[in-house]
């Protein structure tokens, strides 16, 4: 459950009026805190963390077309060990808000980015409802950073996806994807426990003594003891069982219900790869006819997902590193993409053959903007 709260402040006063709440209750298996549906997704489901990865990871290691070797180095940097980039891209796809703080030297010059965890931050707005602050929290410590330092030049970049109920903090994939991870994690525990009842349907022992006498309850309790030791469990798949006095084994089937279960499995888990973005057949789920090989797939998760994540990120930053840098740009060099070198090389070719064009449109129809620098191809015509 998320509660997003507004308070107003006085004339002149700033406070915590927006905060982000995940309630810690559950709809029926779907958790509701972040930290829940985190440890449920991400910690315990294959899918979903290898959807994160597969978009984070390629982003992280994109190319880069950039203004100057300062931007270049600050976007490189490893934020608490781990690559900026790839951090705030599953900051945004698993909480919806990326959040930058901006370290600067003694002498005014930003030195280094660093990405902080989105569900410790609070936006402090004031009476007008604009950001001035954000608090971050760890643990019982509450500690305030200014959005902006004296000078005007931002010390915390805020990042966020589209949030259509909420004007300041963004919205993950998260929640879209409980229902299906609650399935999907689910019916991995079915199939352990079947593995750990000899992997096959349970059955019932049936006593007939034929004077309609029942079991005691010390012979029920060793019965039990004696089968959960000797029978239950994927070492003792197969093992016979011999049975006196009455007993009888009577094996249960496997209802429709039952038998449909690894296909409900298989749905659930193309649901998790689509509210993440990726192509099911990248992640070796039967049954996707969407693309026709593996290049198609790996192709449509850059431009449909890989692509525009990395340009909502890179404007952030760099609009945010403005005051600090005042020609700071910076793109994914497409030129050094691997995974669109078919669609560059057809268009630089369409570019190249289009005589009625002059230099300077066809730099601009290939994405070579002025002052920026990467190791892409040669220029069309040249």
């Amino acid at each position: 459950m998320k509660l997003f709260g507004w308070k107003s402040a006085g004339r002149g006063e700033s406070r915590p009026v927006l905060s982000r709440v995940w309630g810690t209750r559950s709809v029926g298996e779907w958790p509701a805190s972040y930290e829940a549906q985190v440890r449920a997704a991400y910690l315990g489901n294959a899918i979903a963390q290898r959807s994160v990865r597969l978009i984070a990871d390629g982003l992280g290691e994109a190319p880069l077309r950039v203004s100057s070797p300062e931007i270049e180095r600050l976007l490189r940097t490893r934020s608490g060990g781990q690559g900026l980039l790839a951090t705030l891209a599953a900051h945004l796809l698993l909480h919806g808000n990326g959040y930058v703080q901006v370290s600067s030297d003694g002498a005014g010059e930003a030195v280094d980015l660093f990405a902080l965890r989105p569900e410790r931050v609070s936006v402090v707005a004031d009476a007008g409802g604009w950001p001035v602050a954000y608090d971050y929290k760890v643990g019982d410590r509450t500690v305030r950073l200014a959005a902006e330092d004296p000078d005007g030049r931002v010390e915390i970049v805020h990042i966020k996806a589209f949030h259509p109920l909420d004007d300041h903090a963004g919205l993950g994939c998260l929640g879209a994807a409980a229902g299906a991870i609650a399935v999907h994690n689910a019916a991995a525990k079915w199939n352990a426990a079947l593995l750990g009842n000899a992997a096959r349907p349970s059955g019932a022992l049936v006593y007939d003594a034929g004077d309609g006498a029942g079991l005691s309850a010390e012979q029920f309790a060793r019965l039990k003891a004696e089968m959960e030791a000797g029978f239950s469990g994927a070492a003792n798949a197969g093992r016979p069982m011999l049975l006196e006095g009455g007993l009888r084994w009577q094996a249960l089937s496997l209802t429709p219900a039952d038998m449909d279960f690894a296909g409900m499995r298989a749905t659930a888990a193309r649901e998790i790869a689509m509210a993440f973005g990726v192509p099911p057949m990248l992640l070796g789920l039967p049954g996707d006819a969407t693309y026709a090989n593996y290049r198609e797939a790996n192709r449509a998760l850059w431009r449909l997902a890989i692509l525009p994540l990395a340009g909502s990120i890179l404007a952030g930053v760099t609009q945010g590193l403005k005051g600090w840098f005042p020609q700071a740009e910076a793109s994914v060099d497409l030129d050094r993409l691997t995974a669109l070198a078919e669609d560059r090389e057809r268009l630089w070719a369409q570019v190249n053959a289009a005589d009625f064009l002059s230099r300077e449109e066809k730099r601009a129809m290939v994405g070579i903007g002025a002052g920026l620098v990467g190791g892409g191809a040669e220029e069309p015509g040249t």
